[in-house]
C-alpha cells in the first residue's frame, strides 16, 4: 500500500473497494474531502493515482492499494495491514463490480460469467469475514450499492451475479442487525458512468445524475 500522508491514525478510516472509476471513485473522493482517511482498492493504478490527486487537492488523505479483490492472499494481507495500522474501520464501501458485456442468455460467454462470479459473488463473500471484525471494532458501517437488473433482457451474467451479491449482503444485514456492524444497501439513481454508456449507448445522458452529486447524496444518508 502507498500512503499519501504519514500519520492518519486519528482520522476516520474508510475502505473503498472499486475506487478507481465510476461511483466508487466519486464516493472515495467525497469521503476524502469530508475528512475520512480513504483506503482505496482497485486494479487500475492510473485511476487510483487520479483519485489520490483529487483527495489531496481537497486537503484529504488516502492510502492506495492497487489490488484485485478476487486475490484472496492480497485481501488477507490488506485486512491484516488495516488492523495493524489503524485497528479498525469506520466504513466499508463496496463498489467493486464486474459488468459483463450484454448478451443473450443463449449466447453467454462463460469467461465473462466466470469473471462476474469471481468478482461479484466470491470476492464479496471472502471480504465480508475479513472486514466484519474491522468494522465491529469501531461500530462501523458497510455500504453496498444495488443495481437491480436481474431478469432484464441481455443482463444475464451481470444481473444474476449482482442480485446474488445483494442477497448475500441482505443476509449479512439481517444477521448483524443487533450486534453490528451496520449494513446499508442503497440503490443509486441512474448516473452518467462509462459502464452505463456501454449498456445504453444511445441514451440521453443529460437526464442522468452526476456521479459526484450522487456520491454526496449517498454519504449524507449514512
Amino acid at each position: 500500500m502507498n500512503d499519501t500522508q504519514s500519520d492518519p491514525a486519528a482520522a476516520r478510516v474508510a475502505l473503498v473497494t472499486g475506487a478507481s472509476r465510476g461511483l466508487g471513485f466519486a464516493l472515495a473522493s467525497a469521503l476524502g474531502a469530508a475528512g475520512w482517511h480513504v483506503i482505496a482498492v482497485a486494479r487500475t493504478v492510473g485511476g487510483l493515482e487520479e483519485l489520490d490527486d483529487r483527495i489531496q487537492a481537497a486537503g484529504g488523505q488516502a492510502t492506495l492499494a492497487p489490488m484485485d479483490i478476487a486475490d484472496d492472499k492480497a485481501m488477507i494481507h490488506l485486512a491484516q495491514s488495516i488492523a495493524g495500522r489503524w485497528g479498525g474501520l469506520g466504513l466499508w464501501v463496496h463498489a467493486a463490480i464486474h459488468a459483463a458485456p450484454l448478451a443473450p442468455a443463449g449466447s453467454q460467454d462463460l469467461k465473462d460469467l466466470d469473471k462476474c462470479l469471481a468478482t461479484n459473488i466470491r470476492a464479496t463473500a471472502s471480504l465480508i469475514p475479513l472486514v466484519e471484525p474491522l468494522l465491529r471494532v469501531r461500530g462501523g458501517t458497510a455500504l453496498f450499492l444495488d443495481d437491480p437488473r436481474g431478469g432484464e433482457r441481455f443482463f444475464g451474467a451481470y444481473g444474476a451475479t449482482k442480485a446474488a451479491q445483494i442477497a448475500l449482503a441482505q443476509s449479512w444485514q439481517a444477521e448483524t442487525a443487533r450486534i453490528g456492524p451496520r449494513v446499508v444497501i442503497a440503490t443509486p439513481r441512474p448516473m452518467a458512468t462509462a459502464t452505463r454508456a456501454r449498456f445504453y449507448p444511445g441514451e440521453d445522458r443529460a437526464a442522468l445524475a452526476d456521479i459526484h452529486d450522487e456520491a454526496r447524496r449517498l454519504i449524507a444518508t449514512l
